[in-house]
Parts: C-alpha cells; structure tokens; sequence
C-alpha cells in the first residue's frame, strides 16, 4: 500500500491511496479543527458543527436529503472529532467517488447552519453529554486527561459543557469556521479502489474553489507536574475504573515508538503483564488495558481498568509495583515478549487498515499532524526496530514521580489511601 500526495493551489492537500482488490472507497476530508482549540465561551463547538454537517446544505436542505442520497447509493457516512482534528467521511462503492466528494464539500462550504436545527440539535448533544455520563469506562479517560491538562482546552470534555452549548448560536458557528475551516487546514483523503488522475480532477472541480483563511493557533501545553497527582470522581457504580500514567513524549519524537511497544508490554493482551498481575493471578479486575498516545505537543502512557470496588486499592498496589519495575529498568524483557508484543501492535494494525476508512483515518492524521506521512510498512519497520535496551531508557525517563498521575470514577471515598501508594 502506498500514497500519492498533491497540493491544491489554494493549499488544501489531496492524498490518494489506491488499493486495486477493493470495489468499495473512502473519501475522508479532516480538518485541523478539534477542542483544544475552542475557549470557555464556545467549549464543545467543535463536536456540535460536526452534527450540524448533516443538517443540510443550501443544494440540499434537509438532514433527509443528505442521507437519502447517501442510502440511495448503498454508503455510509459520519464524522469524528478529537482535539486536535474534526474528520468527516463518506464510504460507498468505487464508482459512486464523484457522488461523495460532491457531498463533503457542499457540506463543508454551504452547511445552512439553521437556527432551528441548532436550537434542536442542543437536545441531541445534551443526550450525548449524558450517554457518556453513565458509560464510567469510557469516562474515565476524560477524567484523566481533565487531570493532566487541568483547566485548558486540553483537559475540558470535547463534547463541551451542557450550559455552554445552550448559549451556542448560529453566528458562533460561523465564526469558528471562519478561524480553522480554510483549505490549507484541511487533507482531503481518498482510499479504495480509484484511479488517481480522476481522483485530481474531482477534487479540482469540488475544492479549489475554497478560498484560504487566516486561522487561529492552539495554546502550547505547559507541563511543569513536581509530584504525582490523584482525582476522584465519586459516582455510584457497580465496578470503579482507573487511570493510572505517566506523561510521555509527542507524536513526532523518536521515543514514540519505544514507547507503544512498551504499552503492549504492559497491558497488550490478554497475555500482557498487567493483565497477567492484575487479573489472572489476582482477580482484581475484569478489564485492564495499556496504551500510548500522542498528540502535537504532549503525549501519555497509561493504564485503565475496571476494579472491584472493594479492592481498589490492592489493584492500584499490583499496578505501581510492575510501573516500579518499569522505572527502574527491571523488566527483564525476554526476546519472546518482545517478539509477542510487537506482533500484537502489527497484527491490529495490518487488520484494522483492512478497511478503506481506516485507511483514510491512517494517512489523513499523519498528514495534518505528523513531520512525515509513513506507509504502513514503513510503520511496521519502526515497530520492529524497537530494542529492549530502548524501552528500559524510556522506562527510566519518563515513569517518574513528577509525572505520574492517578484518575478514578467509582463508589470510593479514600483518596487519603491512595496518596499513600502512588509514587515510583
């Protein structure tokens, strides 16, 4: 699998990916528009557009005959947003790739913004707001950025706030878009099987007519933690749900990949580490999972899991004595491990880009985000790459005390005992 990348005049950037066995495409256009860059005033507006994409246009008025159009053709669509990017997408039959790109950028360059559809769509993201409230495994991960990134556009839910997005109107809409919504902050992705010149022209004839804005900058994230940090959100649940990291490195640094592997180490599988401790040989927990993520300009690694309310503070104990091991470079990664834990990241990875979406997803974050747009078996490479000797360095910088970091959601009313055991 390989690319081709083209510039548009106007700045916006096509990515082609052509994967001839494939009778279906992906047509992903992701805009560097996400939370991180909205201000108390608009908090969630990112998130709430998204919605408002499908609305309608001024060629296609209503919700209906989007979707009706969409459905008419056998595709899907949706769209995603995190806090650094809003993606939207359409995934049909190869054949129908002038018919997508003619929606995305109608959607995207005529959206009617209707005062009532906003005043209804409120209700819908509220409803959301709520849907997440009650799903504590999926919360959790809120909870613990909330912790990392304090009071900043980083560290505030990206659906936003349920009074902020009752104040939202029309105008403030406008105004976002008018601020990150310009071509040249934009990659157009297309995936499946196409045919590249013809690709060119179509989005020639739907994009170029953009015109370039001038667009607004994220606040830089200043980390300066000195010891470890613990939240508790009480809520009534049957199983509590932790967050238990460290803060790491961006997505262009070279400990980037040093790093995933040592999560798949930690907490990969079902075979991992921390799964082993955790829950195998100590039934302390139904879920535990390890993983690494990145953005422009900080990173983490952390473990989340959903415990036994009773025994909270077992799990937490077992969690900090294998993080120990970690700082401390006494892992004693053996070559099978090592070996285990790579073809984990590359297994999921290869069956994941199976898809043309995924595909579209894969190129379309490297593109807007990263200092290089890899192939996936350039990806695969670096994976393999990693030594033992790397990940007990990384181990070594980065899981220390002054970045460590503690988030629970649960029936669980002792923090004072947690401060007692969550330090490396």
């Amino acid at each position: 699998m390989h690319f081709k990348k083209e510039i548009l005049p106007n700045g916006l950037r096509l990515i082609t990916v052509p994967m001839p066995s494939f009778e279906s495409a992906t047509a992903l256009v992701m805009v560097g528009a996400g939370s991180r860059y909205e201000t108390k005033k608009n908090s969630g507006i990112s998130h709430f557009l998204e919605h408002m994409a499908f609305k309608g246009t001024e060629k296609r008025p209503t919700a209906l005959d989007i979707a009706s159009l969409i459905d008419g053709i056998g595709g899907e669509f949706n769209a995603f947003t995190g806090k650094e990017y809003t993606g939207y997408y359409v995934k049909s039959g190869k054949n129908n790739v002038e018919t997508i790109l003619d929606v995305l950028s109608d959607m995207l360059k005529h959206s009617k913004l209707d005062p009532v559809e906003i005043e209804k769509e409120k209700g819908v993201i509220a409803e959301e707001i709520n849907l997440y409230e009650d799903m504590p495994m999926r919360k959790i991960g809120d909870i613990y950025e909330s912790l990392l990134y304090g009071d900043t556009p980083m560290g505030w839910d990206i659906a936003g706030e349920k009074s902020i997005i009752q104040g939202i109107k029309r105008e403030d809409f406008v105004s976002y878009m008018d601020s990150l919504y310009s071509p040249d902050n934009m990659t157009v992705v297309v995936a499946g099987g196409i045919k590249e010149p013809h690709i060119r022209e179509l989005v020639d004839k739907y994009f170029s007519d953009m015109k370039k804005l001038s667009t607004i900058s994220a606040l830089p994230i200043v980390e300066d933690q000195k010891k470890p940090a613990i939240m508790v959100r009480e809520k009534k649940t049957e199983q509590v749900h932790i967050a238990l990291g460290v803060r790491t490195v961006d997505l262009n640094h070279p400990d980037k990949y040093p790093l995933s592997v040592l999560a798949s180490i930690m907490g990969g599988g079902m075979s991992s580490r921390l799964f082993n401790e955790v829950r195998e040989k100590r039934g302390l927990a139904y879920y535990v999972r390890s993983s690494s993520d990145e953005y422009i300009d900080c990173g983490t690694l952390a473990t989340t899991a959903g415990i036994d309310p009773k025994r909270v503070t077992d799990a937490i104990k077992v969690m900090i004595e294998q993080y120990q091991l970690v700082s401390a470079a006494k892992l004693d990664i053996t070559k099978e491990e090592l070996r285990k834990a790579k073809e984990y990241m590359k297994g999921h990875l290869v069956l994941e880009l199976e898809d043309s979406r995924s595909v579209s997803t894969f190129y379309a974050h490297q593109e807007l985000d990263e200092e290089e747009v890899l192939n996936p078996d350039e990806v695969l490479k670096k994976i393999d790459a990693v030594t033992v000797d790397q990940i007990d360095e990384v181990g070594k910088k980065y899981f220390v005390n002054e970045g460590l970091n503690l988030a629970l959601i649960g029936n669980y009313e002792h923090q004072d005992q947690l401060e007692e055991i969550v330090k490396l």
